[in-house]
């Protein structure tokens, strides 16, 4: 979701980074991140406006590598909840993705992680963005999936939101509508994070992949 941040603010398949980016070349492992660029017209360009991702990229989506049958997925709030996908087809919604791993990594937090969001698999979708009404958006997934694993101490920050452009001060119309039609009033400064806030967590390390 949309955030008001005082900086400027869902294997070998990844794209290469911008030079100067830190990089591990490491394949991708259950616990991993993904961060997307869904190019989904005027809504993900009102998130990527108000939230800059990680060395200035771009991201209205995220999403956690988990295993399945030996095989690695992903975990995501999309569509009508919490889903997994196949990693395919994860990645012909957009090839703009980004890789990053938990630094200093405790495995056994990352699976507390993975099991807890497992857990909340066939949970709706969050289409308010409010936090604690047991419904989930992409970034809310992993911040929950995470905080419960780390003993209820968060490991991502939230802040608060903000549904407006930042030269104009005024509410993006494609919030104003999209709040009209779910008959609520839009959640202006309350607590929330999204896919690029998540992206510029000093705890994340980025990989680096090639599509």
């Amino acid at each position: 979701m949309p955030q008001r941040y005082t900086y400027p603010i869902f294997l070998s398949i990844l794209i290469l980074f911008a030079c100067g980016e830190k990089k591990a070349s490491l394949g991708l492992q259950e616990g991993d991140l993904l961060f997307q660029d869904l190019d989904c017209g005027p809504m993900c360009t009102a998130i990527e406006t108000v939230t800059e991702g990680v060395n200035g990229r771009d991201f209205s989506h995220c999403a956690m590598v988990i295993e399945e049958n030996d095989t690695l997925k992903v975990i995501e709030a999309i569509g009508k909840g919490v889903q997994v996908t196949a990693l395919e087809t994860f990645k012909q919604r957009s090839n703009k993705i980004l890789a990053a791993r938990i630094k200093s990594v405790n495995r056994n937090l990352i699976s507390r992680a993975v099991a807890y969001a497992k857990s909340l698999k066939g949970k709706p979708y969050d289409d308010v963005f409010l936090l604690n009404n047991d419904r989930y958006y992409c970034s809310e997934l992993l911040y929950e999936s995470f905080k419960v694993a780390n003993h209820g101490k968060p490991i991502f920050s939230l802040a608060p939101m903000t549904f407006m452009d930042p030269a104009t001060k005024a509410y993006y119309p494609v919030w104003v509508d999209y709040y009209h039609d779910l008959k609520c009033p839009i959640p202006e400064g309350k607590p929330g994070l999204n896919p690029g806030s998540i992206s510029r967590s000093p705890v994340l390390e980025l990989l680096d992949f090639s599509l």
